[in-house]
């Protein structure tokens, strides 16, 4: 097998950012000034069915660019960061080997990270284990002690507690997994990883016009995703199997429609509702995006400067280029 070179590997935009901040627009104009195909980021698009709550693109802005990783998995699925950093790692082959320009479109940070840097311990699993402590953990909320296995972390580890919120299981069960599977802390792991080299050279754009347009946007997608018909997509959702108990549909949107189809609900209450939750979701982005250390925050009027960047990042030699730009 030859070795993998600069020139092998793909170069990769990031679009990047909070929700409803314009990175699904910016993308496919960039994709079309760049002559590119877009790589799918967002972990609720990959979900068949679920498309207007999680502003998926329309079949005519899928028809000017090519999309991956849209509509692969179906909402009773598991669908994993790991999943995805295989299946777009092969995406961005293919669209490398047709002399395309690969653009990586979506807010789910942690998919983000996996395909270009690869998980924190992903040789590490034990889904005996995590149905242990998920059950553990289910039996404590019960018993009104909700963060109970993130105290257990902080006893561990605390470094790693601190970075993860205490209502946050899906990460507290991994951290306890990973330092259970291996013995190591999950913090020391993750400091290790970070001298890995990265597999991509990338430009790391994140999209934010500000936060009080910010919060204008989502308030205005909220309204426009009701007035779309996402009560009647969780309805036909419901009438095809699809319980509210699946993690697809609690995501913002599709868990706030069901107290409406279960009459225990109104409609306008819930779009209050669906509103601040999304704020909240979008400054939590943020604050995941301000960690990433390359990032270069981009107003998304400022079309003209960022096809600059892009333009000088996709014309470097390839012997020249870092993979961190």
């Amino acid at each position: 097998m030859c070795p993998e070179t600069s020139e092998s590997r793909p170069r990769v935009v990031v679009v990047a950012g909070p929700t409803a901040a314009g990175k699904s627009a910016l993308g496919i104009h960039l994709a079309l000034r760049f002559d590119g195909e877009i790589v799918n980021a967002d972990s609720m698009q990959v979900y068949r069915h679920l498309d207007i709550g999680t502003a998926k693109p329309t079949p005519a802005q899928r028809a000017q660019v090519p999309h991956h990783l849209i509509d692969v998995a179906d909402p009773a699925e598991q669908y994993s960061a790991g999943r995805f950093a295989e299946q777009a790692a092969k995406a961005a082959a293919d669209i490398h080997g047709r002399g395309r320009a690969v653009f990586l479109v979506g807010g789910t940070g942690l998919y983000i990270r996996a395909f270009l840097e690869g998980l924190l311990g992903e040789a590490a699993g034990d889904s005996a284990l995590r149905t242990q402590l998920e059950a553990e953990q289910r039996e404590a909320e019960a018993e009104g002690d909700p963060e109970r296995l993130h105290r257990r972390l902080r006893a561990i580890d605390p470094e790693s507690a601190r970075q993860i919120h205490a209502r946050d299981l899906k990460r507290t069960v991994r951290a306890l997994e990973i330092h259970a599977l291996t013995g190591r802390l999950p913090s020391e792991l993750r400091r290790a990883h970070g001298f890995a080299a990265p597999r991509y050279p990338r430009l790391y754009l994140v999209v934010d016009p500000g936060r009080d347009s910010l919060n204008e946007r989502i308030d205005r997608r909220c309204a426009e995703m009701v007035e779309g018909g996402l009560l009647q997509e969780v309805r036909r959702l419901r009438e095809m199997g699809y319980g509210p108990e699946l993690p697809s549909m609690q995501a913002i949107g599709y868990r706030h429609m069901q107290p409406v189809i279960d009459g225990s609900e109104t409609l306008r209450n819930v779009l209050a509702q669906m509103q601040r939750d999304t704020r909240q979701f979008a400054r939590r982005q943020r604050t995941w995006f301000r960690a990433v250390k390359d990032a270069v925050w981009v107003d998304p009027a400022d079309v003209a400067g960022i096809e600059a960047r892009v333009a000088e990042f996709l014309a470097r030699p390839a012997a020249n280029q870092p993979a961190v730009v």
